[in-house]
């Protein structure tokens, strides 16, 4: 990528920025519905009941007190609606446009640029005239005129606040000239400066306080006026802009599908960068203002740094997930932090794969799932303090299944290709001596300190299995080892094998059972919520009822397959010794073999994995139980294990 184009990547993001802080703003006052101004309402209601004096009503059955109840009930519930509709309306101005085209998105700065350089000019113009007003006893010409030094050197007086603003005017008109979207002819030109300094001119002179005290009024007149024709000009256009993007939608989502739609708009939009430069900004804002007041009350750091500092990151990381956008950028800021360190372990495993990449994906999913359903927005600082440093223990626990998922092809890889790079077995020997101690350490240390929980048993049970698939992975490659340094077939190995891995399976599917029955157990007692039951749905279907029916479906083929092999005829010395061939599966010596039906031999253990696959021979494609018609309507009415030996085949599987 080119520098120009980094840049203009860069400017885009920025860009995009700040519909965020609106967002985060207005989610931060709860959209109206804030604690602070519900108390201080109902406050208001009851000091008005008290102070309330009695007058004859019409009924003359409610008291005046009731009456004023129900006039400041109602006053606080249409107060609150405008806010909430208000808010709600700023929120969805503020996503389309951080949803627009770049070229658009710079159009609506414009006009927002514009518009605030008259507002700044009028108030610039307002303090202006107030001083003149306050500050004046005749006028500044005449002191000009005069050679009144004294009044002109006053740095308080009216000679320098017009001085200033004289210059604060040209800027904002040069400014507000090259911005503004409106007509640009010649004559306007040339008022629009006449327009910012009328004030500056206007108390030059020894004009009565009240016109100087409206002056800056009348001056902001003709910038406003053309701010106001550019939006009722573009309301069409606007209007277009709108419908030609649901137009799109719309014809993207009947062509490519919605998921397409959503990823097209995610890249276009660039949305994880934005999040993190928001999030980032953010806490550089707040940790500024927290600085800057510390600063301004005593010298902290000078005395105790370390305290100081981490007060500070505790509270920057407290008021970093107070609303759904702050959580949204924290998390694009983890998951690039745990892309990175995917990447760092791809480094010391020396792997390069792309899926290995989703970890940052995964994790960012994993921890604002953990957000929602823990209700880490609405919690108490100190409690929410806590609870993100548990979803934080939870997520890189987490994060070791993902390492481990790198490390278990390599090792698997490493011992089954015979591979002599020892250096490569030593990373993945290291990191899987990482995987076993740290959750070790970490299990000691929370055990250690922290009273029984269940949070405590969640983060136990990810560390005792991800401690069991590395041991699981590493009993395997050492097998593996063993046999590549074997001269003759081991036949037991895919016994030995298989054994292993459901013994890691098994375990797994017990600590899902024990994650569920926790689960459950917190959304009963604990903390419940939609978003935690329906992820306890989900770890049920998919970690539960599906392993469990791959699990089962495993162990039938391989039951049915060791029963199939069983009833073949072992073959005997004399026949391998006048044989004297391979197994045509495996291309290895033949100790023992098997014999099928149509008279061939293979290694027991090589049928049985090419009966997983299909029943037919892997040399002549014949049917492997190849019976007459009559023996097959004996055995259908036999028991259920003759039915597992001999299953029934379709009409076009029947050799002829």
């Amino acid at each position: 990528m080119s520098f120009r184009s980094k840049v203009l990547s860069l400017v885009d993001v920025i860009l995009r920025v700040p519909p965020l802080f609106i967002i985060d703003e207005l989610l931060r006052i709860g959209l109206g519905l804030s604690q602070s101004d519900e108390s201080s309402t109902k406050e208001a209601i009851i000091g008005g009941v008290e102070t309330g004096e009695p007058f004859p009503l019409d009924n003359g059955s409610v008291s005046a007190e009731t009456y004023d109840s129900d006039i400041l009930g109602s006053k606080f519930l249409f107060i609150t609606f405008v806010k909430v509709i208000f808010s709600f309306l700023g929120c969805v101005a503020a996503a389309f446009v951080f949803m627009l085209w770049t070229k658009h998105l710079v159009i609506v700065y414009m006009y927002v640029i514009s518009v605030g350089i008259v507002f700044i000019s009028y108030w610039v113009n307002v303090s202006t005239m107030k001083v003149i007003i306050s500050t004046t006893q005749g006028s500044v010409l005449e002191d000009i005129l005069s050679l009144n030094m004294g009044a002109l050197s006053d740095q308080n007086g009216s000679f320098m606040a017009l001085l200033q603003n004289y210059f604060v005017q040209i800027a904002l008109a040069y400014i507000f000239s090259y911005v503004h979207l409106g007509p640009r002819y010649s004559i306007l030109k040339r008022l629009l400066p006449l327009s910012f300094l009328a004030p500056s001119a206007l108390g030059m002179l020894p004009l009565p306080p009240t016109v100087l005290y409206h002056a800056p009024v009348f001056s902001a007149l003709l910038p406003l006026a053309m701010v106001k024709f550019v939006l009722w000009c573009s309301a069409y256009p606007i209007f277009q802009t709108l419908y030609g993007g649901y137009q799109h939608a719309r014809n993207f989502i009947s062509n490519f599908g919605l998921s397409a739609l959503v990823e097209t708009e995610w890249l276009r939009l660039n949305v994880p960068c934005v999040l993190r430069t928001f999030w980032l900004l953010r806490v550089a804002e707040q940790a500024g203002a927290t600085l800057y007041a510390s600063w301004r009350i005593s010298h902290p750091m000078a005395d105790t740094p370390w305290p100081f500092i981490l007060t500070t990151v505790k509270s920057l990381l407290i008021s970093g997930c107070e609303t759904l956008t702050a959580v949204l950028g924290m998390t694009s800021v983890i998951s690039y932090v745990c892309h990175y360190i995917g990447c760092f372990f791809q480094w010391v495993l020396l792997t390069e794969d792309d899926d290995d990449k989703s970890i940052g994906t995964v994790s960012a999913i994993l921890f604002y799932i953990l957000a929602l359903q823990t209700g880490l927005t609405g919690l108490e600082p100190e409690k929410r303090f806590v609870r993100l440093c548990r979803n934080f223990c939870l997520l890189f626990t987490a994060l070791l299944h993902f390492i481990h998922n790198i490390v278990n092809p390599l090792l698997m890889s490493l011992s089954a290709s015979h591979n002599p790079c020892v250096h490569r077995h030593m990373r993945a020997l290291l990191v899987c001596l990482f995987l076993i101690l740290y959750p070790v350490s970490l299990l000691f240390y929370l055990w250690s300190n922290h009273a029984l929980s269940t949070w405590l048993l969640a983060v136990s049970a990810f560390s005792v299995e991800v401690i069991v698939k590395v041991i699981v992975s590493l009993l395997i490659y050492s097998l593996f080892l063993l046999d590549a340094y074997r001269s003759t077939f081991w036949e037991r190995l895919d016994d030995y094998v298989y054994y292993i891995r459901a013994f890691g399976n098994t375990v797994e599917f017990c600590f899902g059972i024990f994650l569920f029955f926790n689960g459950a157990w917190i959304l009963i007692f604990e903390s419940g919520g939609a978003i935690r039951a329906g992820m306890m749905c989900i770890h049920a279907y998919f970690n539960i009822w599906s392993e469990a029916r791959a699990g089962w479906s495993v162990f039938m083929k391989r039951r049915t397959a060791v029963n199939k092999i069983e009833s073949l005829p072992e073959a005997s010395a004399a026949q391998l010794d006048r044989l004297d061939d391979v197994c045509a599966i495996c291309y290895q010596e033949m100790k023992t073999a098997k014999i099928t039906r149509c008279n061939h031999y293979f290694h027991g253990v090589c049928l049985r994995k090419w009966l997983y696959v299909q029943d037919r021979c892997p040399l002549c494609h014949d049917v492997l139980y190849k019976v007459e018609m009559d023996a097959k309507e004996e055995m259908g009415r036999g028991t259920g294990a003759e039915r597992l030996l001999i299953p029934p085949l379709p009409a076009d599987d029947i050799p002829r």
